[in-house]
């Protein structure tokens, strides 16, 4: 990730916590820095752990290479290494070895807080069964299920989620475990799959920095348009794809990222064949997280008609980028584009989209910077109404003050429906 110190390979082990003044968290996730590829979650954690304050002592627990790659970061495989503030362990999920040093160097202390990222993943499910079971000296924790638990989501595989959340629910309804929600929506999402669960963090990300001002680019009689993201169902390129052939004026579409799913890319480029020729699409490659924001600004427009995102740093950073984005309205910032961020897409249907395209593509270029400058301003405008927010910092004060109330007051239930056991999982 752009702006993350590069970690520095220590091979002693970890020391045991003993300052009594600081609260001790260990944090998993699946992937981290200096990986990249795993997209939004990577960027927030890291987020989350340069907000905490001097008086939070963090300690990580992540794989030692990135999403989709047989090969482990150089130097740092089996190793601690210090990433800011933090240390964080690299294992190797198949080296024994590796689970044996960590259970050296994690046995002797005791951690105030484990907060994990997922609900799904290895990363999460083991640290929190070994905490229940104390081989793991654990006093809370605090769960991030980074938009899983939202409708669209939970389609996804279906059976398999629900048969997992019926026979986990004696973890995940745990009276130690707190729920930490990016947006009162996913609060909501929460609890409407869980409805015991309690919400101890609401917190949204501010956001990178926003470009004082659109950057230059050449004015074109056509389009030019971006999608960046990882290539899988959720982020519905395959849409993107279809809605062009109901544009009815020339138009180019970039693409950028990760093919996180073969059979879902190779669905995406039969679409390619059914294209008139005033469309231009071509597959970019992977774009490393320092050049996202700089590859934004050279264009008119990102679309992404996601099937649903509990944050979505894409749109962020295409908004710091002073490039409108056009969306669906299953995210956070429907409000900010409606604000002058750009177009929402309330129907998921190629020539729902195709018509939005339609307005960009048609814009005279005058137009298409004036868009630019008003998404800029839009950004700007959301960002400086946002405080910092540290979720650890906020997770210690509901922990020490059992009377201290969820700190984001919930939204109305939503009335989309998602097949889980009657009630949620109780």
């Amino acid at each position: 990730m752009a702006g993350d110190p590069t970690p520095a390979a220590d091979t002693r082990e970890r020391p045991a916590t003993v300052d009594e003044n600081k609260f001790h968290v260990l944090v998993t996730a699946g992937y981290f820095a200096p990986g990249w590829r795993a997209g939004g979650p990577v960027r927030s954690i890291s987020e989350v752990l340069a907000l905490a304050s001097d008086d939070i002592e963090t300690s990580m627990l992540t794989r030692d290479r990135d999403l989709g790659c047989r090969d482990p970061y150089p130097g740092l495989s089996g190793r601690w290494a210090r990433v800011g503030r933090t240390n964080v362990f690299y294992l190797g999920v198949r080296q024994p070895g590796h689970w044996l040093s960590l259970w050296r160097s994690l046995r002797a202390g005791r951690f105030d807080l484990l907060y994990v990222n997922s609900v799904w993943s290895t990363f999460s499910i083991l640290p929190m069964a070994a905490a229940r079971l104390g081989l793991l000296r654990v006093g809370r924790i605090l769960v991030a299920p980074r938009g899983e638990f939202g409708a669209a989501a939970l389609r996804v595989h279906r059976l398999r989620k629900r048969i997992f959340l019926t026979a986990w629910r004696w973890m995940l309804l745990d009276q130690r475990v707190l729920w930490h929600a990016t947006t009162p929506v996913e609060a909501n999402d929460i609890q409407r799959v869980l409805p015991r669960a309690r919400i101890g963090v609401v917190a949204v990300s501010r956001g990178p920095e926003p470009e004082e001002a659109p950057v230059e680019i050449p004015a074109t009689h056509h389009a030019r348009l971006v999608f960046i993201g990882r290539i899988s169902p959720m982020k519905n390129l395959d849409l993107v794809l279809a809605s062009l052939a109901f544009v009815p004026v020339p138009v180019r579409l970039d693409i950028y990222g990760p093919v996180e799913d073969e059979a879902y890319w190779r669905r995406c480029r039969e679409h390619l064949a059914e294209l008139p020729d005033s469309v231009a699409v071509s597959y970019r490659g992977e774009l490393p997280p320092e050049q996202v924001r700089t590859t934004f600004s050279r264009y008119d427009a990102f679309v992404m008609p996601t099937r649903g995102e509990n944050y979505g740093n894409a749109i962020a950073e295409s908004l710091s980028a002073s490039c409108p984005v056009l969306c669906s309205d299953r995210t956070p910032w429907t409000a900010v584009l409606r604000d002058g961020g750009g177009l929402v897409l309330s129907e998921l249907t190629a020539p729902a989209l195709g018509a939005l395209v339609t307005q960009v593509a048609t814009a005279t270029p005058e137009q298409r910077h004036a868009a630019r400058v008003e998404a800029g301003a839009a950004y700007r405008r959301w960002r400086a109404s946002r405080a910092p927010v540290s979720v650890l910092d906020q997770a210690w004060r509901v922990i020490r003050d059992p009377a201290y109330r969820d700190p984001c007051p919930l939204p109305a239930q939503r009335a989309e429906s998602v097949q889980l056991p009657p009630g949620g999982v109780k």
